[in-house]
């Protein structure tokens, strides 16, 4: 079955109230999520640092404050007529083929990424590349696939939010102005919304909020449109959801896996999240953008 531009990625036209509602409480339930770390005062200052049993409920609970809101503007304030799943396009991509296809797609492209993303940094010297041991890294694969399974959740808490409902609310009728603001504007609501873990070294141990901040602007808006671009091109969220995942759970797996075993580990300079990772997805965002894959579709205007 082939999919319309509005089925895929259905627009809509200027929803403020819905915007406003929305962002008020995705944003409420994060820093809400948050607040038994910041009163505790918690700060990750160590890039090997683990989180810990407190910090995983935090994380956890706060990742899925974007859905939760997605959900109560679409049920209640927009009631637009459309179901929740269809308004979120919560879809697989049919037939199962092109599912399969666009799962493998959401995988192997951040794979590509992280990789070309540590060659970099070995490249100019400031990621410790250790080297690949044949005997760990069957067992390293198998369970960061388990990790990115089960995190699987979690990501659609936030996906079902930026890529599901404030990304198309944005473009609105679509064209390249309202493209471009549902870029910057998704983007930028998307990194913000991280303030309270960036405040606590989340992101970035060991960096004040002043540099952490605009660095996760940065990579929020460059990593952005290849979410996007899974999520339309495909007509589902899904492969959104598990091109997120990877990017925040395997992907950092793997600037420790192969990095040397006692090196010290900064984000900022050796993952998608800092400078050598703002290379690789420039350059692949550059692609798409060339090649007319991050145009969004124009939609006939829905009231809101």
């Amino acid at each position: 079955m082939t999919l319309t531009p509005s089925k895929t990625f259905p627009l809509r036209a200027r929803p403020r109230r819905g915007l406003i509602v929305y962002l008020a409480l995705a944003y409420a339930g994060m820093w809400l999520a948050m607040s038994p770390l910041l009163l505790t005062g918690f700060r990750r200052t160590d890039g090997r640092t683990l989180p810990g049993g407190l910090e995983n409920l935090c994380i956890s609970a706060a990742m899925m404050a974007p859905a939760l809101a997605a959900i109560v503007v679409v049920r209640w304030v927009e009631r637009d007529g459309r179901r929740v799943r269809d308004a979120l396009a919560l879809r697989l991509p049919s037939p199962w083929p092109r599912a399969v296809g666009w799962l493998l797609a959401a995988v192997a492209v951040p794979a590509g990424l992280t990789v070309a993303t540590l060659a970099i940094g070995t490249a100019a010297g400031v990621y410790p590349f250790g080297g690949v041991n044949p005997h760990t890294l069957a067992a390293w694969a198998g369970t960061a696939l388990v990790q990115l399974v089960v995190s699987l959740p979690l990501f659609f808490g936030e996906e079902l939010g930026w890529q599901g409902y404030l990304l198309p609310r944005l473009a609105g009728g679509g064209g390249r102005g309202r493209s471009l603001r549902a870029y910057l504007g998704t983007g930028t609501a998307f990194a913000l919304w991280h303030l309270p873990t960036l405040l606590m070294g989340g992101q970035y141990p060991g960096w004040p909020w002043y540099v952490a901040v605009p660095s996760m602007l940065v990579s929020c808006l460059l990593v952005l449109p290849v979410f996007t671009w899974l999520r339309m091109a495909s007509g589902s969220v899904v492969p959104a959801v598990v091109g997120h995942a990877f990017v925040s759970t395997t992907s950092v797996s793997m600037v420790r896996e192969f990095a040397e075993a006692d090196a010290p580990l900064d984000p900022l300079h050796m993952s998608l999240a800092g400078w050598p990772g703002w290379i690789a997805l420039a350059v692949l965002v550059l692609f798409l953008a060339r090649t007319g894959r991050l145009r969004l579709p124009a939609a006939p205007d829905s009231r809101g």
